[in-house]
């Protein structure tokens, strides 16, 4: 199907607009992506996004910001391939699953932006306890609704794509906790089409310099891994 007027306003490496991007393509919906710079933004993105922030959900005249509300107004205009749940628990059960992904994005950014090795470690070890909680979650998979692909699933593969560039790093242990099912899960989205596409190409080498320049903890952990 094709919705020209569709245009998703992101920056090249932000997360929740992945979760857009990703719907938007199991849903068979034709979007225009649009990448601005946030450190240089251009006189009118201040007029669609009060926030300052990405993305953007541009409809016509309309400009839609948050990306809870962005998704939530995809499901709703384009309800003929759902991906939420019809029962009602179901669907609440996958709605908190998207906060606990969003929790873990916060956590995350702790984690790399961490100035000293203490804060570094507390944040390795809060998400190691994250994803051992994931790993029970998928005892019903492939997905966390068992066989059909969801929003929840949508918000996890931009969580799961950032510790794969930090797996090429180093290990980092998130995962001793964790099992199977989580390292099952992950091969699962990467290997998933509308994952896959939905990131520029360099996103890995784009992502290591991004992280390379934030004078970190992890900063400097990567310049002493660079050869001599």
């Amino acid at each position: 199907m094709t919705f020209t007027h569709l245009r998703l306003v992101s920056n090249v490496l932000c997360p929740y607009t992945q979760r857009a991007a990703i719907q938007l393509a199991e849903k068979g919906i034709e979007f225009q992506r649009v990448y601005i710079d946030l450190a240089d933004k251009p006189a009118w993105f201040a007029s669609i996004s009060p926030l300052g922030k990405v993305p953007v959900l541009q409809v016509g005249d309309a400009a839609i910001f948050e990306s809870a509300v962005i998704c939530e107004y995809i499901e709703d205009a384009f309800p003929a391939v759902p991906m939420h749940p019809a029962d009602p628990l179901r669907r609440a059960r996958g709605r908190g699953l998207m906060e606990f992904a969003s929790a873990i994005l916060a956590e995350v950014f702790g984690f790399y932006t961490a100035a000293d090795q203490a804060g570094f470690d507390r944040r390795r070890v809060d998400l190691a306890a994250r994803f051992a909680w994931v790993e029970r979650q998928l005892e019903h998979g492939p997905w966390f609704d068992g066989e059909r692909f969801t929003q929840a699933d949508a918000a996890f593969a931009p969580v799961f794509r950032l510790f794969d560039t930090f797996d090429r790093i180093a290990d980092f242990g998130f995962f001793g906790n964790a099992g199977p099912r989580v390292a099952a899960y992950r091969r699962r989205l990467a290997d998933r089409r509308s994952v896959h596409d939905a990131v520029v190409s360099d996103y890995d080498a784009v992502f290591t310099r991004y992280l390379e320049q934030r004078g970190s903890h992890l900063s400097r952990v990567m310049t002493a891994q660079r050869p001599a």
